[in-house]
């Protein structure tokens, strides 16, 4: 059933965004898909979401560590669509390296791509959802690695961390507005962005002793996008198999 409601997702090809974005389009959400380069893949996932659930899907395509292409591409889609009921900040890299031997642009790739997009995402959209005077969801994505630290990401962490702080702060702005903001922090999913040495690494500090799906990441995206959750709002909801 069609709900009337539109949900911007970043970073929707693949991996924990394509899952998010399935999901959601069987609840009957409408989708504003977005990704850096692979157009043809989001094409494909937009045909698909049409063809199965009846989803409407606006594709966008910008870097969203570029501050004026962020805002030119959203302010685009802003004018022809309105303001969307739900924002997913999904997208994100990983550059993995010791500390002592982390390039410059390891670091600054990571923080402008992870971190920068907090504001570069939200800050186009988030004036439009307040004055359209309805409920809204804001959902970003940390990771465990920005909770407890995970060595061979100094940078990824700090881009995480830095998530869960803006996070908490935009929900205390936002809160009066009917629009709640929340952080999910998944622990260890099956995507290509987790390395064999993180896996090695990190699964040993798994209780349930398995990675997990992207599935079961967009089952919480899911819940929080819905009516039934209008009151959970400022908090990070941790999908780990119980790492912490």
């Amino acid at each position: 059933m069609k709900l009337n409601k539109t949900v911007l997702i970043t970073g929707a090809s693949k991996g924990i965004g394509k899952a998010i974005a399935c999901k959601l389009a069987a609840e009957g959400y409408d989708l504003a898909l977005h990704c850096r380069s692979s157009i043809g893949e989001l094409k494909l996932l937009a045909d698909s979401l049409q063809k199965e659930f009846n989803t409407d899907s606006h594709l966008l395509q910008f870097d969203v560590s570029d501050r004026v292409a962020s805002k030119d591409s959203l302010e685009d889609y802003l004018a022809k669509a309105g303001a969307p009921y739900g924002i997913v900040c999904n997208a994100g890299i990983t550059a993995d390296n010791s500390f002592p031997a982390m390039l410059g642009e390891e670091w600054d790739s990571v923080i402008n791509t992870n971190l920068g997009s907090f504001y570069n995402v939200l800050h186009p959209l988030v004036m439009p959802m307040v004055t359209a005077r309805k409920p809204g969801r804001i959902i970003t994505m940390s990771s465990v690695s920005g909770v407890m630290g995970n060595r061979g990401q100094v940078n990824y962490s700090a881009s995480k961390a830095g998530i869960i702080g803006a996070t908490k702060a935009l929900a205390i702005e936002l809160a009066k507005r009917n629009i709640t903001v929340n952080c999910l922090a998944p622990g260890l999913i099956e995507t290509d962005m987790v390395s064999q040495e993180i896996i090695d690494v990190v699964l040993q500090g798994v209780p349930a002793q398995r990675m997990g799906k992207p599935e079961e990441v967009a089952a919480t995206v899911s819940f929080l996008m819905s009516e039934g959750a209008a009151y959970i709002t400022r908090q990070v909801i941790s999908v780990n198999g119980g790492m912490i």
